[in-house]
This record gives C-alpha cells, structure tokens and sequence, in this order.
C-alpha cells in the first residue's frame, strides 16, 4: 500500500478517538465543569452531528478542491479543535468546538475513504479502505481504553492534547506522503453546486439508506448494551467490561474481513451474506440473552458484522459514484458517514421506544427487523439495476 493510505489510517485513529474517547471520560468532564453528566453524553453527539452534516455537504461544497488540499485542512481543523476542546472554560465552549471538529472529522474521512481507493489498482481498493478505517476501529479498541486510563491518571485534558499532538503527526505524513493530484473542476462555483447535486443521485441515496438501516439494527441494541447486561443477561461491569474489548477487538477483525470480501468476491452477494448474518446475530442476542458467555460472543460478532458491511458499503457507494458522478465520487464516501452516523441516532432513538412500549429484552427485535428491512431494499435495488443495465444494453 502506499504509506499516504497508512497515514490516513493515522488521522482517522485520533479523528475516531476524537470522537469516542468521550464515554469513557464522561464523569471527570462532568466533575471539572460542574456540568450534569446526561447534558456532558451530548458531547458524543454534538460531535456525531457535525460528521453527519460535514460529510456529505461539505464535502461536495470542496470537492473541485485538491485531495491534499482539504485533507490537510481537516486535520489542522482537528488540531486546534483539540487544543481548544483541552482549554474549554465551560460545557457551552466544549459542544461547540467538538460540533465544528465532527464537520471535520466527516469531511476527513469522505475525502480520504476516496483517495484510498484511487492510490491503488481496482483489485486491491476494498484492502485500501479497510486501512484507512481501521485507525476508526483501533480508536474505539485500544485509543479509548488507554484515553480513559490516562483521564483517570492525569486529566481528561491532557488526552485531549494528546489528540493534537497526533494530528499534528498526520499532518506531517500528508505533506510527506500525499501525491500532490489535481483538482477536477476548475470553476469554484460550478463545481460547488454539482457538488451538492451530486448527494441527490437516487441510487446513491438508497445505499446510504441500506447503510443508516445497518446502523439503526446495530445501534438499537449496542446503545443499551449496558443495561441490556445488567438488567436482562444479569451480570456485572466485569462481564460489560469484557463485551466493550470483544466489540472492539472484532471491530477490527471485521474491518479487514470488509476489505477482504470487497476484492474476493461480488460486492452486492457480500453485503448480503453479512446483512444475512447481522439478522441472525441480533436474534440471537434475544434467544441467548439469559446466558453470559454466548452473549460475549456474539457481542463480539456484532462488532465483525457491522464494520465489515461499513467497509463493504463504502466501496459500494464509492463504485456507484465513479460510475454515475465520476467529478464527485467523495461525496459518496460522505453520503456513507453521514448515513451511518443519522442510523446510529436513530437507531438509539428507536431503542429507546422499544424500551417504553414493549420491554428492554426485546430491543435485538427491533435490530433485526431493521437488518431484514436493509436487505430487502438491497435485493430490490440489485434488481433494478440490472433491469436498467439490460434496457440500456
């Protein structure tokens, strides 16, 4: 691979500990800024919020820039948010810099998960992507375990400095590393407004949808892991402990397995397979709820599921893209973000009404319903598409 796509993996681990490292800091931000803790958990989502919005509009708004260009941007943006975030007076100040920091952070990733793919040949593209989003993964396996660590040692400041320093690192490797490309469109305004078109391609927006309804089945459940661990499985935070690292740890094996299945075989007949098996995995959670150690396991291959069909439904969206928007295929990528952090959002908010109206042990149902629904939408998007390829033909 070529070291800009490790470099990428780079800045998507402190983008991704940006983001999550917030969980485990939680109490001690509370603490320092005399903050209620229920109002400092927004952080999470300020931040997610940003990624969802600066992923896709952003991105087409900048994406007659050069690659470079804007990545190296993103990243300083994420430097001085960092500094700021580890300096913030009060609450106020830290969702705000973490909100402009997400628009970042989904810009970052949209134009990188592009690149990745155009730095090598066609055959090994699903490799490429598996690397830049495994510094995402790593984040959430290993950065936010010894985030927290060190929260717990120092303070939740210095992490955040840490975060700086990192970006600071990235930087230095894109100006290294970065083949310096060229931009596509020459006419700022023109190329602004085809960008934005570009997001409203319909076959675009159904596998950003498929991708939001994967986060929707995944999150439903994983937003309440804790107190579907507890309450429902009944063990203690030793075993919650244990279900965090497995989700983690396999995060990254289903990482590369995405990337692995991306450049082996068809795209589509992959993302089925793991839709296939997201379904299974989430009804299995209700059927074993009472039993601790298969719960960790399929925790764990919750965590292989859903990252292997994020890396898959990248490149797919990306292959979409270089096809119908070739000038705009970045925007894809930020299609993806934003439709896999409004899931997330989504799929908390719909967890929690099945927690209201029905019960907490039912929670996988709902996830499961949602993975049946995505792969129905699939199926159904495969065949109009090779129903448009033989009238064209």
């Amino acid at each position: 691979m070529p070291a800009a796509i490790y470099v990428f993996s780079l800045c998507a681990f402190a983008f991704g500990l940006s983001e999550f490292v917030v969980a485990g800091l939680l109490t001690a931000i509370a603490d320092d800024l005399d903050a209620p803790i229920s109002l400092v958990g927004t952080a999470i989502a300020a931040y997610a919020l940003g990624a969802a919005i600066g992923a896709p509009f952003i991105t087409a708004l900048v994406a007659h820039w050069r690659d470079r260009h804007i990545l190296l941007l993103a990243t300083a943006l994420l430097g001085v948010g960092s500094l700021l975030m580890s300096a913030s007076p009060t609450l106020v100040v830290l969702l705000a810099v973490r909100f402009v920091v997400g628009l970042g952070h989904g810009v970052f990733m949209a134009v990188a998960s592009d690149a990745a793919t155009r730095l090598v040949d066609p055959q090994r593209s699903g490799r490429a992507l598996s690397v830049v989003w495994i510094g995402l993964t790593l984040a959430l396996a290993i950065g936010v375990p010894l985030g927290t660590y060190l929260g717990s040692l120092w303070s939740w400041r210095v992490v955040f400095m840490a975060i700086g320093v990192l970006s600071v690192g990235g930087m230095l490797g894109l100006v290294l590393c970065m083949p310096r490309g060229v931009a596509e469109v020459e006419s700022t305004g023109a190329g602004a407004w085809k960008g934005i078109q570009a997001i409203t391609h319909p076959q675009l927006l159904i596998t950003a949808g498929i991708g939001a309804l994967v986060s929707i089945a995944t999150f439903s459940f994983f937003t309440f892991v804790s107190p579907y661990l507890q309450q429902v499985t009944a063990v203690g935070v030793q075993w919650l402990s244990m279900g965090m690292l497995l989700f983690g740890i396999c995060a990254i094996a289903g990482n590369l397995l995405g990337g692995f299945l991306a450049d082996a075989m068809d795209v589509d007949r992959s993302i089925r397979l793991a839709l296939v098996a997201l379904t299974l995995n989430l009804l299995g959670l209700y059927g074993v709820a009472s039993m601790p150690v298969p719960m960790m396991l399929l925790i764990g291959t919750l965590g292989i599921c859903f990252f292997a069909i994020v890396t898959l439904l990248t490149l797919r969206l990306l292959r979409q893209a270089q096809r119908f928007i070739p000038a705009y295929s970045s925007v894809a990528a930020g299609l993806n973000i934003a439709s896999f952090n409004l899931g997330t959002a989504l799929g908390g908010a719909l967890g929690g009404l099945t927690i209201s109206y029905a019960s907490l042990a039912s929670i996988p149902l709902t996830g499961a319903s949602a993975a049946v629904l995505a792969v129905m939408v699939l199926s159904l998007q495969g065949r109009r598409m090779k129903e448009l390829g033989s009238s064209l033909s």
